[in-house]
């Protein structure tokens, strides 16, 4: 089983890619006190948690301390765990958005047994087990650590592969197969 986090007044809160646009790796790093965790997530969960994140913050006053640039990805980055689920919150009375991340659950499901999942009672649920022991990370960050996230996850959203002007797909250095080509 992979380890839980709880981070309450982490001094470390950023995002970072490893790799060439078009094979990079998306890493979430938090870290109090020198120690660093590292987790990897999805180009795609980076750009909604950003968005959602803009959300939460149009709805509060500004910060009352301007952000600080966003850290570097502090290398070599190894991920604890893959993240899969996103949860986050505002804790009004500490002034904090609270992000909660879980660990991705992969199930190993083979064809032949399908006869098994058959006999299954409808009200069991056979990845609840599985979803439960599931790791978390709890992260607590202030909002300028929030504006400062966002700036840096829009940079690198920003920074991937030039976008084909027929069909809107990513481009590489030596093209791609555009459905719009005849």
């Amino acid at each position: 089983m992979t380890p839980s986090f709880d981070f309450t007044a982490p001094d470390h809160f950023t995002v970072g890619t490893v790799g060439p646009p078009g094979q990079r790796v998306f890493y979430l790093q938090v870290g109090t006190g020198g120690q660093i965790t590292t987790f990897k997530l999805e180009k795609q969960q980076l750009g909604a948690l950003s968005e959602y994140l803009v959300g939460i913050l149009a709805d509060l006053p500004e910060p009352e301390v301007p952000p600080l640039p966003a850290p570097g990805l502090v290398e070599p980055a190894v991920a604890e765990w893959t993240i899969g689920g996103i949860g986050i919150a505002y804790d009004e009375p500490a002034d904090r958005v609270l992000l909660i991340v879980h660990e991705v659950v992969v199930v190993d499901v083979e064809d032949d047994d399908d006869d098994d999942l058959d006999e299954l009672d409808d009200d069991l649920d056979p990845f609840a087990e599985v979803a439960a022991d599931a790791s978390t990370a709890r992260v607590r960050v202030t909002r300028p650590q929030v504006v400062s996230f966002i700036e840096r996850a829009g940079e690198l959203l920003a920074s991937g592969r030039p976008l084909c002007p027929f069909c809107g797909l990513p481009d590489g250095p030596d093209g791609h197969m555009c459905p719009r080509a005849n």
